[in-house]
């Protein structure tokens, strides 16, 4: 069966009359539903704004909360004032110290000064007579004794020929020409195994920081550095300097270890003179 094309059924149309009414309606075709005269279309659902989301009582908790961080902030300002003027007020005090010195008080601060001075000048003659300012190399057990118990403050580098012993050396050596107050000095591993047990070096490269004949910390390996071998003698200074075995003005947040035990290095309980003052 063949339907007739659509037009041609469209065309067909049929009516009815209604019983109640007595009013012809036109009769819907065949196969093909009655459709509606009008479509509706659901209501549209309004959007809220920002504003209006905010109930009438969510609003006073905004503004409460502003207000609260209002008086933080004038809190804080309060108290960035208050330590700015007590900085100026100190340097006030000092600058008004400095012009009540008369010509004797200025002597007694220049013989001061020239006693300092004076000091310093013989301790680095005396550094440098240990054989402070140089990285030099200890080839006998028994002359690091004597190194430890002669300088307050050595770096011992325990070294092997290898690629990162290598870079250890380097820095070192432009740190022991920086830092006059400590005493710099390297180590072959495998020809001095007593010390190696007895400080349990195992990881190498590795520097003993040894203060008052005491090793009171260590650098391992490259972990401490940065875990990288193209670590900048910047921070190795920095380390070293956390373990207070170099004299450091800079700053630092490297947190300077504290899980390593004291081992002693000394032959004798003996106490030689100290160079840290």
């Amino acid at each position: 069966y063949r339907f007739p094309p659509l037009i041609a059924r469209l065309n067909l149309k049929k009516e009815r009359p209604n019983p109640k009414t007595n009013q012809i309606l036109p009769l819907p075709l065949r196969g093909i539903p009655s459709l509606p005269t009008q479509r509706t279309l659901p209501p549209r659902r309004r959007i809220p704004s920002a504003k209006n989301q905010l109930s009438g009582q969510d609003r006073p908790k905004t503004k409460s909360l502003a207000m609260a961080d209002s008086k933080v902030q004038e809190i804080l300002e309060k108290q960035v004032l208050s330590v700015v003027k007590a900085v100026e007020d100190q340097l006030d005090d000092e600058i008004a110290a400095l012009d009540k010195l008369d010509e004797d008080d200025l002597e007694v601060l220049r013989e001061r000064r020239l006693q300092q001075m004076k000091k310093m000048a013989e301790k680095r003659r005396r550094w440098i007579s240990l054989g402070h300012g140089e990285y030099t190399e200890i080839h006998a057990e028994k002359e690091f004794f004597s190194v430890v118990k002669a300088s307050d403050r050595v770096v011992c580098h325990f070294y092997r020929e290898n690629w990162p012993c290598k870079v250890m050396d380097k820095h070192l050596a432009e740190l022991a020409k920086q830092h006059i107050e400590t005493r710099f000095v390297k180590i072959q591993a495998e020809k001095s195994p007593f010390l190696a047990d007895k400080l349990k070096i195992v990881v190498l490269p590795t520097l003993a920081l040894i203060k008052k004949a005491k090793v009171d910390d260590y650098v391992v390996g490259f972990d401490q550095l940065g875990g990288t071998d193209d670590f900048t003698t910047d921070v190795l200074e920095e380390r070293l300097a956390k373990a207070q075995v170099i004299f450091y003005e800079g700053e630092s947040s490297m947190p300077k270890s504290t899980n390593q035990t004291k081992r002693s290095v000394r032959q004798s309980e003996t106490h030689d003179s100290s160079d840290s003052e």
